[in-house]
């Protein structure tokens, strides 16, 4: 464990990996932030934190405009990465391999939600194009389309990207500004007149604090607890798997969305699949083992079935990780709380906080800042529709 060098901090960040490290940054960075910010992570080695096991996706497909001009942000920010972060020939530039996402609705009802889903995410300027089942056949033959009604599909800045290269930067920059970071834990909270004045660390420091950032990953709730304070946001189990095929596809795989809620796509020569287990409940958060009979009842039979190239596969490596799942709407809970101010929220991604990195670190930057949001007006994920169990009615959830 590691101790501090300061008694007090004006921003204590529990969490360091993607979400705490793009709210690190952009502190540091914004000129008008000149408070001392600490970090504290219980794991550096962020070994089983969803910043390392995560498939590090990018999409503009969701059904809510705020989402897809988040992860518009965030393309242009990967795409201008050498840019946002200063410059410099040591810097490297990610890029975003798009090969898109392919939405197959096998029922008349989702195809026209499929639709509406297009228009407005044409409106917001995001690429996407509805696609009958002959087009869809047309671009990619390889699909088994007999149920398939339409799809979506976008090759404009959606499918893979590096994030553990922003993370990286992220990190080493943030701490070149003067963040600290600390390999620590944070075990409780003292909260006086709806303020939380200190956090304790497991090594018995006690920190005085101006606002506290829980980015505290699937431990959410347990951070949030110490608050006094009740979010539903559990560890959910998600597993991966990467497969080798007898016969290659003739070019990328987009990110299909299979309606019996399998994924797959390309992964270099490789090809990565995964899928929701049918029993999706809330897990230990030290439970990362993994469930390989899921890949012989549901996820290889609904690949075959999609892609009857992929009958000879070789699954050559495997994961487990897990969802910060959000279980009122699935979507982020985000800013301050509704009665201690100093407390902010940025948790319950539910699979989608890689991608919305740096919106969510530049609009929790405004917020401590300034008070209020700048840029994207980030207020549709506040801690008050929590309160009011009113959910954020985002359907594109995967």
């Amino acid at each position: 464990m590691q101790t501090p060098k300061h008694k007090s901090y004006d921003v204590v960040i529990i969490g360091g990996a993607m979400l705490g490290s793009s709210t690190a940054w952009f502190l540091s960075n914004n000129k008008d932030f000149t408070g001392k910010v600490l970090v504290v992570e219980r794991d550096p080695t962020y070994e089983f934190a969803a910043t390392s096991l995560t498939n590090s996706s990018i999409r503009m497909q969701f059904s809510e405009p705020i989402n897809v001009k988040i992860s518009q942000f965030g393309a242009d920010f990967v795409k201008n990465f050498k840019t946002y972060m200063g410059g410099g020939p040591e810097l490297p530039q990610p890029i975003i391999q798009s090969f898109g996402y392919m939405y197959l609705a096998n029922t008349q009802s989702f195809a026209d939600q499929l639709k509406i889903d297009q228009k407005m995410q044409s409106e917001c300027g995001a690429g996407t194009k509805h696609m009958t089942r002959d087009e869809i056949a047309a671009a990619y033959p390889f699909y088994q389309l007999d149920d398939i009604i339409a799809g979506n599909h976008n090759l404009i800045d959606e499918g893979y990207f590096d994030g553990g290269t922003l993370f990286d930067c992220w990190k080493r920059q943030a701490k070149q500004k003067g963040v600290e970071y600390i390999h620590n834990e944070v075990v409780a909270m003292a909260r006086a007149d709806n303020r939380i004045e200190s956090v304790t660390l497991k090594s018995g420091e006690i920190i005085l604090c101006g606002t506290v950032v829980n980015c505290a990953g699937t431990r959410a709730s347990l951070i949030a607890g110490m608050a006094g304070i009740k979010i539903p946001i559990e560890p959910r189990k998600r597993m991966t798997f990467i497969f080798d095929a007898e016969k290659p596809l003739d070019r990328d795989l987009p990110l299909t969305i299979d309606p019996s809620g399998v994924h797959m796509r390309s992964e270099g020569k490789y090809y990565m699949t995964g899928g929701p287990p049918d029993d999706d409940c809330a897990v230990d958060h030290n439970d990362f083992d993994m469930d390989h009979e899921i890949w012989e009842s549901k996820i290889w039979p609904a690949v075959a079935n999609r892609i009857p190239q992929f009958e000879a596969i070789k699954v050559i490596n495997s994961w487990a990780g897990h969802y910060d799942y959000n279980v009122l709407d699935q979507n982020a809970i985000l800013g301050s709380h509704t009665q201690i101010k100093n407390f902010m929220f940025c948790n319950g991604f539910s699979g989608h906080g890689f991608q919305q990195s740096p919106a969510m670190g530049r609009g929790l930057s405004e917020l401590i800042t300034y008070g209020e949001f700048r840029t994207l007006d980030l207020s549709p994920f506040s801690f008050l529709r929590i309160e009011r169990n009113e959910p954020f009615m985002e359907k594109a959830i995967i």
